[in-house]
């Protein structure tokens, strides 16, 4: 291969989720919907997190998970949608390193904001009359920023060292978006020694902080078991459930993906886990929390009573 071809390498293509043109529309209309589902869904969290009733720590820690929500969807599904359309499914060079950069930076953000939350259960449930001493603002400021931190530490460190590797041949990537295992897959070089970097650091992202969600509960359980109240046991546990299928779906699909190895990677079986964290996650987890959390059902119902009031003032003028 010459130097060249690998040095003046200026695009990328993303050639998606299906190469069959019949299904490109559907799969816009689909993809558009669950977009403007998840935008929706999240600024709705935000705004009803703004009601004073509703400023406690875990709804301050539910807000900047919706923020992490809309920006990660927004980083990857605008571009894809865009591609269902057109012919050309180009991503310059620079277009694909800011993409990968903020997928990892949000990605992993939310990585150390979930254990964060986790530590916010553990300390109300097993700690309740310490609680708004332990996680005053600035202890929940200082967690949000660390998390944001060490998410943007992860994104440049990654970015780097994947946009140093040499690209040659190809430049299609067979994925959706910018990310790590696909565009190793391009360079062609013996990318072992990157292969475990990047492990390592998958290690580090995703369970160090899941070490601490499993520390938390196993501490919160223990203290749910304790209760002698059934009604005190079921307050409790459902206002954990939620958080814990929201951790169960965002670290199972980012795992499978980025411990696998550049052998064993499947770019069609990555691609329905890719759209698990990136698309699916950011769509259901309003939903999760609002469905299975009473204050935030009534903060909606009180948002909507005032919205009625109002027009049926305007209308009375």
């Amino acid at each position: 291969m010459d130097v060249w071809n690998v040095t003046l390498l200026t695009e990328f293509i993303l050639l998606g989720l299906s190469n069959h043109p019949m299904l490109q529309v559907p799969l816009f209309c689909m993809f558009l919907l669950i977009y403007l589902i998840t935008l929706v869904g999240n600024m709705l969290i935000i705004i009803i997190t703004m009601e004073p009733s509703l400023h406690t720590p875990m709804y301050f820690f539910l807000r900047v998970l919706s923020i992490l929500d809309v920006l990660n969807a927004s980083v990857t599904v605008p571009k894809m949608l865009v591609n269902f359309l057109l012919e050309d499914k180009g991503i310059s060079y620079t277009g694909c390193a800011a993409q990968m950069y903020f997928l990892l930076f949000l990605g992993s953000s939310e990585c150390f904001l979930l254990a964060a939350m986790a530590y916010d259960r553990y300390v109300a449930i097993c700690n309740p009359l310490r609680y708004m001493v332990l996680m005053n603002r600035k202890v929940c400021l200082s967690l949000v920023v660390l998390s944001w931190f060490c998410g943007n530490i992860v994104g440049l460190v990654q970015t780097a060292w994947v946009f140093t590797l040499p690209f040659c041949g190809s430049n299609q990537i067979n994925y959706f978006f910018c990310d790590i295992p696909p565009l190793i897959k391009l360079s062609c070089i013996d990318t072992s020694l990157y292969e475990m970097q990047a492990m390592t650091t998958t290690v580090l992202v995703l369970f160090f902080p899941f070490c601490l969600i499993l520390v938390s509960y196993t501490r919160i359980i223990t203290a749910i078991l304790k209760m002698t109240s059934a009604e005190g046991r079921r307050k409790a546990f459902l206002t954990c459930s939620s958080h814990l299928i929201v951790v169960t779906l965002y670290y199972t699909s980012g795992s499978l993906i980025y411990l696998k190895l550049k052998s064993d990677y499947s770019p069609d079986s990555n691609k329905v886990l890719a759209l698990m964290y990136t698309t699916i996650t950011p769509m259901l987890n309003p939903i999760i929390y609002s469905l299975r959390n009473k204050e935030v059902k009534g903060a909606v119902r009180k948002l909507m009573g005032g919205r009625r009031e109002r027009k049926m003032f305007s209308q009375e003028k």
